[in-house]
């Protein structure tokens, strides 16, 4: 039995192996030559001045939300359309409703304003 696992055994060595020694060349070979520039956080090209911890509106998490919704929603068309011919007119139906509802959700939270970026 310990045969079995002898293969998985020498993958895991192996990668540990690997991890370390990048690991440790690194560190053995970066250049050490720190200045305060370098030292500085960079965030998306601005220069980190001020409190990071200022607070964002509700609209912004209220769309991220939204997106995560329809996204997620999205996913279920792929295994659908994947079996699309062995659920004939029925799956057809079925995911037509689906569309349905989600567009109808879409219609009630662009018509609440929900989407408007001000």
């Amino acid at each position: 039995m310990l045969n079995s696992y002898l293969p998985l055994l020498v993958i895991l060595l192996l990668s540990a192996f690997i991890g370390v020694a990048i690991l440790v060349l690194s560190a053995l070979l970066s250049r050490k030559n720190a200045s305060p520039i370098k030292l500085m956080p960079y965030e998306c090209g601005m220069d980190p001045i001020g409190n990071a911890r200022r607070r964002f509106a509700v609209r912004f998490f209220l769309i991220g939300m939204l997106f995560i919704v329809f996204d997620i929603e999205l996913i279920f068309l792929f295994p659908w359309a994947a079996i699309y011919e062995k659920l004939l007119m029925f799956g057809f139906i079925e995911m037509l409703i689906f569309v349905l509802v989600l567009l109808l959700g879409l219609i009630y939270v662009w018509k609440k304003g929900a989407l408007e970026w001000e």
